[in-house]
Parts: structure tokens; sequence; C-alpha cells
């Protein structure tokens, strides 16, 4: 007998359980708010924050990715 696999899947759409991750911080060994192009791929097109959800950052990263966009507005870097 041949076991099926169940087509069920999350509620995220995702049937594996496993949470897909990010790969925009592979590689980066600081976040600096001095890296605009870094941290546009964490901004929408408003200039608002990403989720931590969407980005696949950890809670510590997700800190420093939103601590470095608040500075990179205020110096001007970011809108």
């Amino acid at each position: 007998m041949v076991q099926r696999r169940s087509r069920r899947t999350n509620r995220r759409g995702r049937g594996d359980g496993v949470k897909k991750r990010s790969r925009h911080l592979d590689g980066v060994t600081e976040i600096d708010y001095k890296d605009a192009e870094l941290l546009k791929k964490f901004t929408t097109e408003q200039g608002k924050v990403l989720p931590a959800r969407l980005t696949g950052a950890s809670p510590k990263q997700q800190r420093k990715i939103r601590r470095a966009v608040r500075r990179a507005r205020v110096v001007g870097l970011l809108r």
C-alpha cells in the first residue's frame, strides 16, 4: 500500500511547515544607516519599514533595521 501525502496546507499556504527566509542579510555583517541601498530592500515605496514576517529578519536584526531606517530618514538618505 502506498502512503499518500496530505495536500492540505497551513494558514500561510506553505505545506511543509518551514518559514521562508529572506536572503537580503546574507553576508551582511553590520546594518548601517549610511547603506541606503540595503535599507531600501526593507522599506516600501512609501518609506515604511516592512514587518519581520515579510523580510525574514530575526527580531534582533529587525530592531537594527528599524533603527537604521529611522536614522537614514533623519539624515536625508531615505525618504
